[in-house]
């Protein structure tokens, strides 16, 4: 056999195998000489996975497999095509409710493309399709704009938390919140979450398990976790509790729908807040800022719990800070000497804002306002 010969034989090959990839056939099938298995309809297959995905994945997506069920639910898994799925992104871009915070629909459109990713990706690790026939890869997600949030100034977190603090049915509630997420800039998944198993009361440290499954113990000042034991004391959520520790005062847990009803009525005393459409996000990136601006990016990275790679590059492995840098973080923040904050090397005590005894230079800014204090 000449090389030519054998190379055509290669060619052969690797066409053959291509083309039983794009069907959906293995070698397997071939040699037992079955049928590939029956593709499911989408209507089969969503009841299928419904509860294969986190809660977060349910609330995210629940809508748009609503719509796939209603316009697809009859087909079959392998017979929609990219374009048609691009069709029906631009469709739910097109209808997606008019907020006062809207973009147009692109999130509406970014979420049904996910949604459908999801969905095949499930698709696919049960064999029901092959990579290369999967169509959601092949619909590119329309590019995100840059966010319009910030961190707010000194004496905008001083009127939200006048607001929070004097207004509604639960003031002492809305104001731990409010300080709950200056001081860790928590996500509302992370203080849903929190449980009186997870206060570290020696160390002044709380867990916070959010989205992603991510866990990190978080430093907070000695004063919230005092204002933290007495809110789970006084509310039926006592010591070794594992179920949810921020409650109304008759016990019962509270959920996002708290979150709501804060912004909509601190939005009502303070029209920018409406206007600007302020929410619990805007405290995380308030404290994030004043952190980077005060300490350092891989301190603020630490304090906001982000783990991957792709936003920092690789030196981030090596110049990741610690638990004690964020301590040290929190104590400046909230002008509260923290446990762990004495545990620094000294050589990081002073940073290019601290002045020769190690506190933070006169005139800093940081984002502890008046009305932010429980006592």
């Amino acid at each position: 056999m000449t090389a030519a010969e054998d190379r055509s034989g290669v060619v052969d090959l690797q066409t053959v195998r291509l083309l039983l990839d794009r069907l959906g056939v293995s070698t397997d099938d071939l040699v037992a000489n079955t049928a590939p298995r029956t593709v499911p309809t989408f209507d089969e297959y969503l009841d299928r996975i419904a509860d294969a995905v986190s809660p977060g994945s349910q609330r995210a997506y629940a809508t748009y497999w609503r719509r796939i069920r209603e316009v697809w639910g009859h087909r079959r898994l392998d017979e929609p095509t990219a374009s048609e799925i691009k069709q029906l992104a631009e469709s739910a871009k097109r209808t997606a409710v008019v907020r006062s915070n809207s973009r147009g629909g692109r999130s509406a459109a970014e979420h049904m493309i996910s949604a459908l990713r999801c969905l095949y990706q499930h698709a696919v690790a049960d064999g029901l399709l092959s990579e290369a026939a999967n169509p959601a890869v092949r619909v590119a997600k329309p590019r995100r704009l840059a966010s319009t949030r910030h961190a707010l100034t000194d004496g905008q977190l001083t009127q939200v938390f006048a607001a929070a603090s004097t207004t509604g049915n639960d003031p002492e509630l809305d104001t731990l919140l409010l300080r709950l997420h200056v001081e860790t800039a928590c996500r509302r998944g992370g203080a849903l979450a929190l449980r009186h198993i997870d206060l570290d009361v020696e160390q002044c440290l709380v867990r916070l398990r959010e989205k992603g499954e991510t866990v990190r113990w978080q430093p907070v000042s000695p004063s919230l976790m005092q204002h933290l034991l007495a809110h789970a004391e006084q509310r039926g959520a006592g010591a070794g509790t594992r179920e949810q520790l921020l409650r109304y005062r008759n016990g019962r847990l509270i959920t996002r729908r708290r979150y709501d009803y804060i912004w909509q009525r601190i939005g009502r005393h303070l029209p920018w807040v409406a206007t600007q459409q302020i929410s619990t996000h805007w405290l995380r990136h308030t404290t994030l800022t004043w952190v980077e601006r005060n300490f350092s990016y891989a301190v603020a990275r630490a304090f906001a719990g982000h783990t991957g790679r792709n936003d920092a590059g690789p030196t981030a492995t090596y110049v990741r800070a610690d638990v004690h840098e964020v301590a040290a973080a929190t104590a400046a923040l909230t002008g509260e000497p923290h446990p762990l904050q004495q545990k620094l090397p000294s050589v990081i005590t002073r940073g290019p804002n601290q002045g020769r005894n190690g506190a933070l230079v006169e005139g800093t800014r940081t984002p502890k306002a008046q009305g932010v204090d429980l006592r």
